[in-house]
């Protein structure tokens, strides 16, 4: 029973995962070669931010340590995770440089180790790359043979930024795409000790796991663009209602509620890497990837749809407050944001924008220069503000009032993306002086009536 892990890459997900192997029990030891990270690790302070990594250090500080060796790291485990990037080439396809740099170091100490080990790579790679491109790594580099000297899996961790903990200790399942039965059968055992419930293993080929993580992600992107799809059809449906509507049908068993929300499109750091990915392994095998391509497409097309939306309300010069510039709540990402790609959308139309992240101030101001000013704090934001887009539904934003934003102001125009303002926004005759615009909602103007009569009225003639 193994009890020994090194975890190779002290990013978000890396040293994440070391604290919740800790906090299971486990003895670890993070490797990364970025000497400031290993210091943090060794004084038991987080490498990086993430939702509760800081306290689940210092509570299991005694089973953690670290190093800038792959000769201490091997010698001290049983297991290793690789978690180091796997970023994005101009083809779309990943890049596979440092993972191969991280499986030097580690077959070079398996050469020294008498004993059998496991490797596990967690980062996202495409079909074709574990077998092809890095395990010959492995067994050039130790003068052993996988499968007999020691054993590979390729495991991605299905989390989310912002909770990696709580999504990693307590998965829907897991992936383990094995080399062999045996390195398979170690994979399950520690993942069954490690989870908080004891997890459905999907045990498969290393090709068949490298193509369902980056389909599941595909996946996902399809969903929410088809519930942004319905969002906009709404907007021109008397009555219409996104929420209602996917409500209904996410009650379908097999289609779910999850990520089944109109709102912005997707962002981070992997839906949309991960389906232009897929898209790049269809081409390359020749394989249809049409609505790959049609649902990046139209993740692109949506802040221009958001401006439109706003524009019959607002005049140039007037200050835009954009609450929330992550990707989403929890987190300072602002890779892929749509928040931001609305901030810039905005000020391309003529309006002053000030934008407002609990979290993602600094990683926003690079990106905005020139287009958005970004504010420290909220009251700051909504001083001026004519016009305030809530962005994301943090919970800062959610607990707004309209005096909050009102002030002394004539008139406020707020549109609520994600609809999640309290209903008094839209009490006009409480607060006459704003014009509350819930996206995917109809809000009893425009076209779609008349268009919808001259479609079907004439039936009953």
């Amino acid at each position: 029973m193994f009890k020994n892990i090194s975890v190779f890459g002290l990013g978000k997900l890396g040293a994440s995962m070391a604290a919740a192997m800790a906090s299971r029990g486990f003895n670890i030891v993070g490797v990364d070669v970025v000497k400031k990270s290993v210091e943090a690790l060794s004084q038991g302070l987080p490498p990086v931010q993430e939702t509760g990594l800081g306290e689940l250090i210092k509570e299991n500080q005694n089973r953690l340590t670290a190093t800038m060796s792959s000769d201490v790291a091997i010698s001290k485990s049983d297991v290793s995770f690789v978690i180091v990037p796997t970023p994005s080439d101009s083809r779309g396809a990943f890049e596979i440089q440092y993972v191969g740099h991280a499986f030097r170091g580690i077959g070079k100490a398996l050469k020294k180790k008498n004993n059998y080990h496991l490797v596990v790579l967690t980062s996202t790679v495409l079909p074709g790359s574990m077998r092809h491109g890095l395990i010959p790594i492995l067994e050039k580099e130790s003068g052993k043979k996988c499968g007999v000297d020691f054993g590979v899996c390729y495991s991605p961790a299905l989390i989310a930024i912002g909770t990696i903990i709580r999504d990693f200790l307590n998965p829907d399942f897991n992936f383990i795409g094995e080399f062999d039965k045996k390195s398979g059968d170690i994979l399950e055992d520690v993942y069954t000790r490690l989870t908080l419930k004891v997890p459905v293993m999907r045990r498969m080929s290393i090709e068949n796991a490298e193509i369902a993580k980056i389909a599941l992600n595909s996946y996902i992107t399809m969903k929410i663009s088809f519930a942004n799809i319905i969002s906009h059809l709404c907007e021109r449906i008397p009555t219409g209602d996104v929420d209602t509507i996917t409500e209904a049908i996410g009650s379908d068993s097999r289609i779910g509620s999850k990520f089944l929300k109109g709102g912005l499109g997707f962002g981070g750091t992997c839906f949309p890497r991960d389906n232009v990915a897929l898209s790049f392994i269809c081409k390359e095998l020749n394989s249809n990837h049409m609505l790959l391509d049609a649902t990046d497409v139209y993740n692109q097309t949506l802040s221009q749809r958001f401006v439109e939306r706003i524009l019959p309300y607002v005049n140039k010069g007037e200050t835009a407050a954009v609450l929330g510039l992550a990707y989403k709540p929890l987190t300072h990402i602002v890779e892929e944001s749509q928040p931001i790609l609305l901030a810039k959308a905005l000020s391309d139309i003529g309006l002053r924008v000030i934008g407002y992240d609990p979290l993602a101030a600094d990683e926003a101001r690079p990106v905005l220069q020139y287009h958005t000013l970004v504010e420290e704090n909220l009251t700051n934001a909504l001083k001026d503000a004519t016009v305030v887009v809530v962005a994301n539904n943090d919970e800062i934003f959610r607990k707004l009032t309209p005096e909050q934003i009102l002030l002394d102001k004539e008139k406020v125009i707020v549109v609520d993306v994600w609809r999640c303002l309290d209903a008094a926004f839209a009490n006009k005759a409480r607060y006459p002086r704003i014009d509350y615009i819930p996206i995917g909602k109809h809000l009893g103007f425009g076209e779609g009536a008349e268009k919808l009569k001259r479609l079907w009225g004439a039936q009953h003639k």
